[in-house]
């Protein structure tokens, strides 16, 4: 799909929908850049991209290399240096994908504490936003880009009791991305979103739910009947960052089984 040799940059790319893009681009044959506030989760990551044992590389008869650089999206400075320090070790950033997200608080909104809910919208929306504005500068001073910005199927699409404060800033996402597409597909830079459902992640687990309790609340509640796997999320996400969706801009791609149909 035309991403070997691409320097990508996955914020929230130790853990999860992040790691398991960050192995399915690398055996593409790119270089990927994973960032977060983990510096520990962060190396594992890169050590296990980097051993090989993530995936055997399809473009070039190689993988791609993995590298790691601490950074907290919601801080506007961290958030600069982030894409500054891609750019001085790589040379360049061709692909963006803004993973980095968190539940945060729950109930109803009346028992919304004020500062949990500025926790949940700094993350998931103003963390994007930090993202994307030095992103899009550098790709827009450098010949273009693409942007996967990761939203939700709660949101935008579906709501459920209790999750205001994640749903109000993943919608926020979905739309941010339209807007941005827009003002920037003019420059060379193609942005689009996803919108997973239930994923195989720790995210998707109730509190002191099982994998096999959750199987089967999934199987009565999805029409596909189970949680998406990480990496059909990620394949999805490759297929907006590659060559071969050019003409789709501005996208809030849902993948969850049926949920919302």
């Amino acid at each position: 799909m035309s991403l070997h040799g691409k320097i990508v940059l996955i914020t929230g790319g130790s853990r999860g929908i992040g790691r398991a893009t960050a192995r399915a681009f690398a055996a593409e044959g790119a270089t990927v850049v994973l960032a977060g506030r983990d510096v520990t989760a962060l190396a594992d990551a890169v050590k296990e991209i980097g051993s090989g044992t993530a995936a055997e590389g399809t473009a070039g008869g190689a993988a791609g290399r993995a590298d790691h650089v601490v950074a907290d999206v919601a801080d506007p400075a961290s958030a600069a240096r982030m894409v500054e320090t891609v750019v001085a070790r790589h040379g360049g950033l061709h692909v963006a994908v803004n993973n980095a997200g968190i539940i945060g608080a729950a109930g109803p909104v009346t028992d919304i504490d004020p500062a949990a809910w500025d926790e949940v919208l700094a993350v998931n929306l103003t963390g994007v936003f930090l993202s994307m504005k030095h992103e899009i500068a550098h790709m827009r001073a450098h010949g273009g880009g693409t942007i996967v910005n990761v939203a939700s199927n709660i949101g935008a699409h579906r709501r459920l009791p209790g999750m205001a404060a994640y749903a109000a800033s993943k919608a926020a996402v979905s739309v941010l991305t339209r807007t941005a597409a827009l003002d920037h597909i003019g420059d060379g830079v193609r942005i689009n979103a996803v919108s997973p459902g239930a994923s195989d992640t720790p995210m998707s687990l109730r509190p002191g739910e099982s994998e096999t309790e959750r199987a089967a609340r999934m199987k009565a509640s999805v029409p596909a009947g189970r949680v998406a796997a990480t990496s059909e999320v990620a394949s999805t996400i490759l297929w907006l960052a590659s060559d071969a969706s050019t003409h789709v801009v501005g996208h809030d791609l849902v993948i969850d089984g049926g949920v919302t149909a």
